[in-house]
């Protein structure tokens, strides 16, 4: 809000009020929380922001999901209250010239397009409940292979992605058949949703979502950037009920009610393709990692798509405008990052808040040995094991809940290192530096654990909210919009903090090789023990080593499931 400076701007003075850059706002809805942020096109700062939590809903053990209307309501509501406070700093809302929207990818909802009412829960992306329609998929693909489809989508078939979800309501929930047959069945993701109902749901609702979303449901030919005929085939999925394809920076429609009632919303990305634009890894080998309640590392590839021989997903990262090229990521996905702290709160009361397990962690200062794979939801990038289960092993009658804490945030790291090696191998161009943002890299000891465990230096940005940052980015640099300009000379200046290794490589690879230990163990555990899983409860093993010439003694594990 420096209008001092802005007044030798004399291309953008003629769109200011009062000296004031003009403002963009952002949409950022995640898993367990909805925000909107208000933006400073010239310094890309935040103005104001408003921030409401969410509920998850767990039906059976596997099972997440959301209600699509609490997750509307709080858009709204974020939107409202971001507006009263800009109004209380004596902001014009005139000034604010677009919106744009990001989202939780993969979370799967179907509606009603003439009562605008969800047909069913929202099921998250993490949701286990289709391991069953997964391997239906697979048994029917040439030599029963989960990446039969990975050419054209650059994808596994797993429990994560879009069209494996949509697949199990169109089994499972009359209503939705109902309302396919009757074309009134509407399919979309997150942002698919939001878009619709802002700008009129059933009142001329525009029904779209972007490249970067659609590249997620296993539906769209990452090659040709549209749905694809023969993977809607292959799920048996109907295409009328899709929406349409659009660039992530172009006007879809104007908001319909309230105080931004008539504003352009003309960014859409998918949360982990918004944070690497608000990350500004513009260019070919630019990295950034995403700490929420997963861990998301994206690996700019170009404009041409990299299939991964490792373990890694092909992605479309963005495309900024209509008649621009769609460039490419390599993907890390991690299930279980932030979850593991709000497990150890809400379902082991070993934490009272977030903030309070760095204290913890720090007062051990090591996890003596005990070693976390947190595979509440199976593992994902770069094993693909949707039976896994999550595993504490390691542990004597000295451990205590401080080393536990401790072991939890190196599981974070273990988890992103495994990642990070697999990136390496496909891009054959080792990364140097990972810029890194999200709520959990406000723990400083977390992002100081990485450093040692990768072995390269992390660089927090001081602006945290980059993924709200991204899609504010696309939603101002839209034709028509005009208010960002995201050529390298113009990007803003961000200042950041980098975190330095200060471990010997020998102790970060002896703790890794300790961690491939423990993540072994949690391998295959639904499908051999499927009684022990179906109570919900932990419960505790005793596991013997396999090499017994290299272990003089054995340590407790426990086993742990999804749900409390």
């Amino acid at each position: 809000m420096d209008g001092s400076s802005s007044q030798s701007r004399s291309a953008a003075g003629s769109r200011r009020s009062a000296g004031m850059e003009p403002l963009v706002a952002a949409i950022d809805q995640g898993t367990s929380s909805t925000r909107f942020l208000v933006f400073n096109t010239e310094t890309a700062q935040v103005i104001s922001y408003h921030q409401v939590e969410l509920k998850q809903h767990f039906p059976k053990e596997g099972w997440v999901e959301a209600d699509p209307m609490e997750i509307l309501q709080s858009v709204h509501e974020c939107v409202e209250k971001t507006c009263q406070k800009l109004r209380q700093l004596n902001v014009d809302l005139p000034n604010i010239k677009a919106v744009g929207v990001t989202n939780q990818r993969e979370t799967t909802l179907v509606w009603d397009k003439e009562t605008g009412e969800p047909l069913y829960n929202a099921i998250v992306w993490l949701d286990l409940r289709t391991q069953s329609t997964v391997e239906k998929l697979i048994s029917k693909t040439p030599g029963r292979s989960k990446n039969h489809l990975k050419d054209k989508t650059g994808l596994p078939i797993s429990t994560y992605f879009s069209a494996v979800k949509l697949r199990w309501l169109l089994d499972n929930v009359a209503e939705i058949g109902e309302a396919v047959l009757s074309k009134r069945a509407m399919f979309g993701t997150v942002d698919s949703w939001i878009i619709w109902c802002l700008t009129g749901g059933r009142d001329g609702g525009v029904h779209i979502t972007d490249v970067s979303n659609a590249s997620r449901t296993m539906l769209f030919n990452i090659h040709t950037m549209d749905w694809d005929p023969d993977l809607c085939s292959f799920f048996d999925i109907p295409m009328e009920i899709l929406p349409l394809v659009r660039s992530s920076s172009e006007i879809y429609g104007h908001m319909k009610s309230g105080s931004l009632a008539g504003v352009p919303i003309s960014g859409c990305l998918g949360d982990q393709s918004a944070a690497l634009v608000g990350q500004m890894c513009f260019q070919e080998g630019q990295a950034k990692n995403t700490y929420g309640t997963g861990c998301f590392l994206l690996l700019n590839t170009g404009t041409k798509p990299v299939i991964s021989d490792h373990g890694l997903l092909t992605t479309v990262a963005y495309k900024l405008g209509k008649d621009k090229a769609a460039c490419y990521a390599l993907e890390g996905s991690v299930a279980i990052a932030g979850a593991v702290v709000r497990w150890l709160k809400d379902n082991m009361g070993i934490v009272q808040s977030s903030s309070e397990i760095e204290q913890l962690a720090a007062k051990a200062g090591t996890s003596y040995g005990c070693y976390f794979v947190p595979a509440f939801s199976g593992l994902y990038a770069p094993y693909w094991e949707p039976s896994a289960r999550g595993i504490i092993c390691g542990l004597t009658q000295f451990t205590n809940r401080n080393h536990l804490a401790f072991a939890a945030l190196e599981a974070v790291c273990f988890q992103t290192r495994e990642i990070l090696d697999a990136m390496n191998q496909d891009s054959c161009i080792p990364l140097s530096v990972l810029g890194v943002d999200g709520g959990m890299t406000a723990n400083r000891l977390l992002m100081q654990l990485q450093a040692d465990i990768l072995g390269i230096p992390v660089v927090r940005p001081a602006m945290s909210e980059t993924t709200a940052l991204g899609a504010a980015m696309a939603a101002g640099a839209a034709q028509g919009v005009d208010v960002w300009n995201l050529s390298p000379a113009h990007l803003p200046k961000v200042t950041s903090e980098r975190f330095e290794p200060q471990i010997n490589i020998e102790e970060s690879e002896f703790r890794f090789a300790r961690w491939k230990k423990a993540v072994q163990k949690a391998m295959n555990w639904e499908t051999t023990e499927t009684s022990s899983t179906s109570t919900g409860r932990q419960l505790p093993c005793l596991t013997f080593p396999q090499e017994p010439a290299q272990e003089s003694h054995w340590r407790p594990c426990w086993i742990l499931s999804p749900i409390g």
